[in-house]
């Protein structure tokens, strides 16, 4: 995926880019354009015929999101939900200016969803993917900036983009572009940082609070915006004070007396208890650290999803389980320990337990090895069956399709 949206060496762009600063990539230096993810053929096939629902699509104007009854209504007999997109009412919007904006195109359009599930693996943090439809000379929103990274993918037409510096870095989810309005229209009053037009194939790097706006040229534009919510330091120190709750002085009340309306009173409060917590970080470091990751490692499956099942192949694949070759479902998070004599697999949602002897071929499944229940290290052929119908049922292992 990487590779597709940058023209430099990823580890150059990991030490210089990531985080830091923009970072354009044209068509001539990137290995093929991205028509495969999202075409204007195909935005009409997601809009006439896939039945997209709110808030998987949303139209705005000139920096204004239009009321949902522009664009939406009933799906008549056999389908009555209010919330599906009624494709007459958005052509008339698009013919009179709007920009239609697809949502989480990563969980409803086959090249997005393997697309993203790549970004997700190179990267090493949640990502998503949205979809910017412009008529031409128009433009769907406001200068502003965005709380996550985004890889612009130019995929039709093409788009004026006009880039200026932060006016607060690193913002956090808690700190939108809105709380500096003012800030940011003095910004963008002076010289950008990047003024260019992304045409077909281009790429454009902006790390979260790079403040940028866009605006279609003489064609319709289609792009892309993969956005990736990066884990932060605050993110990590807030599950080390999460994790202080399993300690009881900390749970325990204060003392009584204090009075919460005399701020010298409350920082010294404050004072006490932060150094407390440094020396509790200091002397249970391991364990502080220990329960944090869990709790990180728990975060990352609740903002991410592992490939899909297809429930009916699996079922059947369980039916004849002695003779299907299977692997990991990607992307699922796990952890696996003995207590008890048995081997305990955790899941997001589950916990399983297995005998002893399931070890080996637990931890050769999960390390990525495709097997059948003749090859699965450590069973016989029948221990292995049983081993995996029951992974296949439980949606931890997929069939192996040649």
């Amino acid at each position: 995926m990487l590779s597709r949206c940058i023209a430099v060496d990823p580890h150059r762009f990991a030490m210089e880019y990531w985080g830091h600063k923009p970072l354009l990539s044209s068509a001539s230096a990137l290995p093929r354009d991205f028509g495969d993810l999202l075409s204007p053929t195909m935005v009409d096939e997601l809009i006439a015929e896939r039945g997209v629902r709110a808030p998987f699509i949303r139209l705005a104007k000139e920096g204004d999101v239009l009321a949902k009854d522009c664009y939406l209504g009933p799906a008549g007999f056999g389908a009555e939900m209010p919330d599906q997109v009624d494709s007459g009412k958005v052509l008339e919007q698009f013919a009179a200016g709007a920009t239609i904006v697809l949502q989480g195109l990563h969980r409803l359009w086959p090249p997005l969803i393997d697309f993203v599930r790549q970004a997700v693996d190179e990267l090493g943090h949640p990502a998503q993917a949205n979809a910017y439809i412009t008529p031409p000379t128009n433009r769907g929103f406001d200068p502003h900036y965005d709380v996550h990274d985004v890889f612009v993918l130019q995929t039709a037409g093409a788009k004026r983009w006009i880039v200026h510096e932060p006016v607060h870095d690193h913002p956090l989810p808690s700190q939108p572009w809105t709380h500096h309005r003012d800030a940011i229209a003095a910004q963008v009053a002076d010289e950008p940082v990047i003024d260019t037009v992304l045409g077909v194939g281009d790429a454009l790097y902006l790390p979260r609070g790079w403040i940028h706006s866009a605006q279609a040229m003489a064609d319709t534009s289609v792009h892309l915006t993969i956005g990736v919510s990066p884990l932060t330091g605050i993110d990590v120190a807030r599950t080390v004070v999460d994790e202080l709750a399993t300690l009881g002085a900390f749970r325990r009340s204060l003392p009584m007396g204090g009075d919460p309306a005399d701020r010298d009173d409350i920082i010294a409060t404050v004072t006490k208890v932060m150094a407390e917590v440094v020396e509790v970080l200091r002397d249970e470091a391991s364990t502080l650290s220990g329960g944090a990751a869990d709790r990180l490692v728990r975060r990352h499956a609740d903002r991410t999803r592992p490939a899909a099942v297809r429930p009916l192949a699996s079922l059947q694949a369980g039916e004849n389980a002695g003779a299907t070759r299977v692997q990991w479902r990607h992307g699922l998070t796990s952890t696996i320990e003995q207590a008890d004599g048995r081997v305990v697999l955790r899941l997001p949602d589950k916990v399983m337990t297995f005998p002893l002897s399931c070890a080996e071929a637990v931890e050769a499944l999960r390390g990525g090895e495709v097997a059948d229940a003749g090859s699965l290290p450590g069973l016989d052929h029948a221990d292995g069956t049983v081993l995996i119908r029951r992974l296949l049922r439980e949606a931890v292992l997929v069939p192996v399709t040649e």
